[in-house]
């Protein structure tokens, strides 16, 4: 089968009908359930943030952080009934240290899918139209996420400077936006020259089936099986010098490629 074949097949599985039961319900279901979840949280949140310093003494952008992993934990929640959700590799991941996560994008949910992971503590690095969405982009900026696309490369480092001296945890999705074809994309090299730069862990993770969930270009939800799949780290301090980055730029991007490969294959 061509490429070209293949991508045309993707397209037409999700172009499929809206009348199917079970897709009807769960967009009656979902997106009001959302909705709703997404307003308790916000009129919640300044009682909760309160309680949160109170009690835990957590700088304000942890405390947004962990507020953020709990709205994706109840998402998982409102899903499940349409969602089957699998953790895979998770003994690879390293809790205790600062890192660098990169992962693939297939879809706006996956951000939320990050709430599969049992950490609450990372900073995404975006690019800057979420921070543009109404509330999200007041809570993003009060979680310190990072706006690697308008913000200069010297002030992205700084911050990361301060993250990792901190103990914290930097996630990118290094290809810049989302797939259109479901096909793994050019990775830009950001993420993994920190990573060589500041010798810190680059923690590459697979997502898989968001596309089906909600691919770009479509409003209407499906049914599908998520996977995120954590793979082995790699080491920045094994990638120096001046040609460091782009060997482990390409090397985390042949590796999801061939996991994502192995996952597909698996899911026929």
């Amino acid at each position: 089968m061509s490429a070209e074949t293949e991508i045309l097949n993707r397209k037409g599985a999700r172009g499929e009908s809206l009348l199917n039961p079970i897709t009807i319900a769960m967009n009656l279901v979902a997106y009001p359930m959302l909705a709703l979840w997404t307003l308790v949280g916000i009129a919640l949140f300044p009682i909760g943030f309160v309680l949160w310093k109170l009690f835990t003494r957590w700088s304000s952008g942890r405390i947004m952080r962990h507020f953020i992993w709990i709205y994706g934990q109840g998402w998982l929640l409102l899903m499940a009934p349409f969602i089957r959700f699998r953790r895979e590799g998770f003994q690879n991941l390293r809790t205790d240290e600062s890192c660098v996560i990169v992962v693939n994008h297939l879809s706006f949910f996956d951000t939320y899918c990050m709430s599969l992971l049992p950490i609450h503590d990372i900073i995404f690095a975006v690019r800057a139209w979420p921070f543009g969405i109404i509330c999200y982009g007041w809570f993003m900026r009060l979680a310190e996420y990072l706006n690697v696309e308008t913000s200069e490369w010297k002030e992205v480092q700084q911050k990361a400077t301060v993250i990792f001296a901190d103990g914290g945890r930097l996630l990118f999705f290094p290809e810049g936006h989302r797939s259109r074809t479901g096909e793994l994309q050019r990775f830009q090299s950001g993420a993994f020259k920190l990573a060589s730069d500041m010798k810190v862990c680059v923690i590459p993770l697979c997502i898989k089936g968001t596309d089906n969930l909600l691919p770009p270009g479509r409003l209407w939800l499906r049914p599908a099986e998520i996977t995120l799949r954590v793979l082995p780290p790699l080491e920045g301090r094994d990638f120096p010098g001046n040609d460091g980055a782009r060997k482990l730029r390409e090397l985390v991007h042949a590796r999801i490629a061939e996991n994502l490969m192995e996952m597909q294959n698996r899911a026929v």
